[in-house]
């Protein structure tokens, strides 16, 4: 056993030999190995040969002249001659109000340049405002005009001339005021709406420097009276009203009253009345979007300005109502009364109502639908009643309109201070001022004031 490792041993010392260094550590291992036994002597030389072949493959790998040194060998990234950062200074941009009275939110920042050497000449600094519609469904998938639609909004231009600029940061203020019909920020299954700040500084050297930021535009608005629908339902003389709150929120529920009129109807031999046997309901989001094709595929879709209308829907919440309702047969005509919660499922991700010019829109329906049956009572058994058989489903739809919650903001324009003619009038003047007419007082000394 002993000369077949020394065999071994030697075989894989002369296939080493000519990298320098390693016929020392090949030796010593030889000499330690004698000392220990013949299992732990190959583990050791199975691990010295793995380290060698690894040192080989570094030293390949970092050579100059290797072929797998020059094709993977790191590259360096050109450093940049400055930095650009946007620093935002205004609150969350909230558009209090529905799209045809909202005034809209106030934009206001910084542009921050920061040279990275000791001297630079800025020929242009410019940041730009763009409102950029994506659709998910384009004409042609991969053609960037047909996906993306950019429009520009506003358009800063710092500079007039170039300008050099030392090692330090600059400021450049910035605003806007954002009008308040234009649609929020919302990024659907069908399509994208995204605003964002892009500005771009370009050297004497023509070396450019951008920087990109996303600003997330809401609407809020604010809860009014409560909205009442009726849908009636021939050729019976069911007559459904609802009771729904104007707004509701992504989280929260949404408390609905549903009256049920003209349950029961009379006849020569006794009344004919409906009761409730089941109800559900579910809250549905309706995405559409228009999808319009460049110049180069408009041929497609029949001409320049058309575009294919697409339209889905996803449900945000379902449920039963299995009990809970009052029946009230001995009105005029009978009422079923019942109150019940709905709400959006946690965690569905859903959409505040939107619609853009571009064609993107979203919307959210509360679906009803409520079976009941039909019961025949004759004036014979008039506490017994007799199902005909008959049952009918009543559908309803109601619009619901998602927004954010507006909490203790308040628009821009009733932040601002008051005006001249809002100052209330200077404090009251006396009625008369009177002459002292008496003796003359004594004078005191003035230390002793305090």
């Amino acid at each position: 056993m002993r000369s077949v490792l020394a065999f071994r041993h030697s075989r894989r010392s002369n296939r080493t030999s000519s990298i320098e260094g390693y016929p020392k550590v090949e030796e010593d291992c030889a000499n330690q190995s004698e000392n220990k036994q013949p299992g732990a002597a190959v583990m050791e030389l199975f691990h010295h040969a793995k380290d060698k072949r690894h040192s080989v493959e570094v030293q390949a790998l970092a050579s100059p002249t290797g072929k797998r040194g020059s094709k993977d060998s790191p590259r360096l990234v050109p450093v940049q001659p400055a930095t650009l950062e946007i620093d935002m200074e205004s609150p969350p941009i909230v558009f209090y109000g529905p799209p045809g009275q909202s005034t809209g939110a106030l934009l206001s920042g910084q542009l921050i340049l920061t040279p990275h050497e000791p001297e630079i000449s800025i020929k242009t600094l410019e940041m730009v405002l763009q409102a950029k519609v994506t659709t998910k469904r384009p004409v042609k998938h991969d053609c960037p005009e047909c996906v993306t639609k950019t429009t520009e909004l506003f358009r800063w231009k710092f500079l007039s001339e170039p300008t050099h600029f030392r090692r330090r940061k600059h400021h450049f203020p910035f605003s806007y005021l954002l009008p308040g019909h234009i649609p929020v920020t919302s990024h659907g299954f069908m399509g994208v709406i995204d605003y964002l700040l892009s500005a771009e500084a370009i050297t004497n050297f023509s070396e450019p420097v951008n920087i990109t930021r996303y600003l997330k535009v809401q609407r809020a608005l604010m809860p009014g009276i409560d909205k009442n629908s009726t849908r009636i339902f021939p050729p019976t003389h069911l007559i459904a009203t609802v009771t729904l709150p104007s707004v509701v929120y992504p989280i929260g529920d949404i408390p609905v009253q549903l009256r049920l009129a003209g349950v029961v109807t009379k006849d020569k031999d006794g009344q004919v009345r409906w009761r409730i046997r089941r109800m559900n309901w579910r809250i549905e989001e309706t995405s559409k979007m228009i999808s319009e094709a460049c110049q180069k595929h408009a041929a497609k879709i029949g001409g320049q300005g058309k575009g294919v209308f697409h339209e889905d829907s996803i449900d945000l919440g379902r449920g039963d109502v299995k009990e809970g309702w009052k029946t009230d047969f001995d009105t005029e005509g009978g009422l079923i009364e019942v109150e019940f919660n709905a709400g959006i499922r946690p965690g569905s991700n859903p959409l505040c109502d939107v619609e853009s010019p571009s064609g993107y829109g979203v919307h959210h329906n509360l679906a009803v639908e409520i079976i009941v049956a039909e019961e025949h009572i004759l004036h014979k058994m008039h506490k017994h009643a007799v199902p005909t058989g008959s049952a009918r489903v009543l559908r309803m739809q109601f619009k619901l309109v998602v927004t954010e919650r507006a909490g203790l903001g308040i628009s821009w324009d009733e932040e601002q201070p008051p005006m001249y003619d809002d100052v209330p009038s200077s404090p009251p003047r006396y009625a008369k001022l009177l002459d002292y007419e008496g003796e003359a007082l004594p004078e005191e000394p003035l230390e002793g004031l305090h």
